[in-house]
């Protein structure tokens, strides 16, 4: 390859556009590059070196030469053929956004204005309904807003796998549920948005996890159940703790243990002290383990009753002792940053 040709292609990580290559060499030296097989068009104007192609055998022998790419050049790609005019989006901006594993092959997602005259072609999808105004940079790299990239993914991902990411977001404080709320109102048309509303709305009331949106649904509402307070932050010396579920009448923290917690051995040390410390306040720790309540929840469900019932009855015969410490609520901590 030409040298002044591959010293731009090195610093291009691998790529190189028409309009920079013809900048410093003629453009039949271009030309010549592919024809040797150093480089490849893998977009309209766009080339990478050949040696980065994901070699043949690993990938459908149909799949466009776009898809043999690594993902993070895939994505670089795109956006130097879109030449300042859209932002990756959908799952390409999710991945970006690190709540996505993106995979060789998988289809590349653009967002256009309607005005820019990008079409969809093998390997890349270009949706038209943005404005580039709610677009942002992050690794580098022109994406659309993470509220914006959860609602417009959850159409795509597996119903199983749809969740995760929407959570992930709201724990790690990239994004809140209202935030995602309004996103969503600007999208009516999606698919499953019922689904999408209603997490969203579980979210807000405080549940953190999937196996708590499990309990939420299944076993700790309706009749005769309390109204939970979720999440609830509580000082305990000189940290805060946070209960999963309140019933603040009956002083009964309901703790919904995952799927790896029962063998930690360090963590059920730590679980333990925390219950004592609880304990200390008045406050009676309850937990159910990920299999009863995935496997048992009408059975959790009777005992978490009759739990909440014999605490109504025991308090409501004892004569209050003022010395009864009240429970020490921690200052509300800011969970958007």
């Amino acid at each position: 390859m030409n040298p002044l040709l591959a010293e731009l292609v090195e610093r291009g990580r691998g790529l190189v556009t028409r309009a920079a290559a013809v900048q410093v060499v003629p453009e039949w030296t271009l030309e010549r590059a592919c024809r040797s097989g150093d480089l490849v068009r893998v977009l309209p104007e766009v080339f990478v070196a050949a040696h980065l192609l994901i070699e043949p055998e690993r990938r459908s022998q149909a799949t466009p030469l776009i898809g043999r790419l690594d993902p993070a050049l895939g994505n670089r790609a795109v956006l130097a053929w879109a030449d300042g005019r859209a932002a990756l989006s959908h799952l390409s901006a999710l991945a970006v956004w690190g709540l996505h594993r993106q995979a060789a092959g998988e289809l590349l997602h653009l967002s256009v204005p309607a005005g820019v005259g990008l079409r969809s072609r093998p390997g890349v999808a270009v949706h038209r309904r943005i404005d580039l105004t709610n677009v942002m940079a992050r690794r580098g790299l022109t994406v659309t807003r993470l509220e914006r990239s959860l609602v417009d993914s959850w159409p795509l991902l597996p119903a199983g796998e749809r969740r995760a990411p929407v959570i992930r977001a709201v724990n790690d404080r990239l994004s809140t549920p209202q935030r995602l709320m309004s996103a969503l109102e600007t999208t009516p048309k999606l698919a499953d948005r019922a689904v999408l509303r209603s997490l969203l709305t579980q979210l807000a009331e405080g549940c953190r996890s999937p196996l708590e949106i499990w309990g939420h649904e299944r076993v700790f509402t309706g009749p005769q159940m309390p109204l939970f307070k979720r999440q609830v932050p509580v000082r305990l010396g000189p940290r805060n703790v946070y209960l999963d579920l309140y019933a603040e009448h009956e002083r009964v923290n309901i703790e919904l243990d995952g799927a790896t917690t029962h063998g930690d051995p360090r963590q059920r040390e730590i679980d333990l002290r925390r219950d004592a410390q609880l304990a200390v306040l008045g406050i009676l720790v309850v937990r159910f383990t990920h299999r009863r309540l995935t496997h048992e929840p009408e059975s959790v469900r009777r005992e978490t009753l009759a739990i909440l019932a014999n605490r109504r009855a025991s308090s409501s015969s004892r004569i209050p002792d003022p010395r009864c410490p009240r429970l020490p609520v921690a200052p509300p901590v800011p969970r958007d940053r």
